[in-house]
């Protein structure tokens, strides 16, 4: 049975999101704006849901679930008003470089 690992928005962010209108395809998300939860065993996302929505730790519109383990590959899901969709973490792209540019000389 595969692990999640809960990631819960922040609340400065759930209201933004709550307003924000649905996009479909993938959600880039940052790290900064989560935080970790804990980690639960579950059949399915769906069955890590039902499992948890009479909890305290029911998971809300915003919160991220990461499938841990090694076929995985730490593969997230975001929890939308329409179910669980892909999201990825966002990575900033690297500053160029200015080592090895060419130097005009006059």
């Amino acid at each position: 049975m595969p692990a999640y690992q809960i990631h819960r928005l922040k609340e400065t962010q759930r209201q933004q999101f709550r307003w924000a209108p649905h996009t479909p395809g993938v959600t880039i998300v940052k790290l900064k704006d989560y935080e970790a939860g804990p980690v639960v065993e579950a059949a399915s996302p769906y069955a890590l849901w039902l499992a948890l929505r009479e909890s305290d730790n029911a998971i809300a519109v915003g919160d991220l679930i990461e499938v841990l383990g090694d076929t995985s590959g730490g593969e997230l899901r975001i929890l939308k008003y329409i179910g669980f969709e892909e999201a990825r973490w966002y990575v900033p792209e690297p500053a160029p470089s200015a080592i090895g540019e060419p130097v005009a000389v006059t």
